[in-house]
């Protein structure tokens, strides 16, 4: 288990970086080459560059591909103290973090369902988070068909979430992913 996603300053979160369209595997190895440099592993954590398989034809043959998902842009998850706040903006290729505001302003990160989303689209699971919901919480419904519901957790099984909803004046039970909930 990873930990939480997006925590108070100076506790682990995802931010984005912004590239040299191109330069994003160049900047996750530089990255990950300058945290073990500067000693910054404790800090920064993980890098990703979320791809998706895509068909291409080509000479009357389709060919699956790797394709960004988001040019010019890469994630890394880090405690954001100004050490490594230094290490990744002045790594080579890097243009900046997506949510800072100049005048050396720390960025904000992403909230914890959009890291979720773009990594589960990324066929990564989602046990990389801690979670503290258990059957009998009651929680709320942050995506899909149901959002903006509350529910009690009756069952967690690789991911899926069987839910107790009242609707329409009786009890019915709902399965959701676990990215679609969020603690009350």
């Amino acid at each position: 288990m990873k930990g939480n996603i997006m925590l108070d300053s100076f506790d682990k979160g995802w931010f984005v970086l912004q590239t040299y369209s191109g330069y994003e595997n160049k900047v996750k190895e530089n990255l990950l080459q300058r945290a073990q440099t500067y000693n910054m592993l404790d800090n920064i954590l993980r890098v990703e560059i979320p791809t998706q398989t895509v068909n291409v034809e080509k000479n009357g043959q389709t060919k699956e591909i790797e394709e960004n998902r988001f040019p010019g842009y890469v994630l890394v998850e880090m405690v954001m103290t100004d050490e490594a706040w230094f290490v990744v903006r002045n790594t080579p290729n890097v243009t900046g973090f997506v949510g800072s505001h100049g005048n050396r302003s720390k960025p904000t990160p992403l909230l914890e369902e959009e890291i979720r989303a773009i990594l589960l689209s990324m066929g990564q699971t989602i046990d990389v988070f801690d979670t503290n919901i258990k059957e009998g919480d009651v929680v709320q419904i942050i995506d899909g068909a149901f959002m903006g519901q509350e529910g009690r957790v009756v069952e967690i099984e690789n991911n899926k979430v069987k839910l107790m909803l009242n609707m329409f004046g009786s009890e019915t039970v709902a399965e959701v992913e676990l990215y679609q909930i969020a603690e009350l």
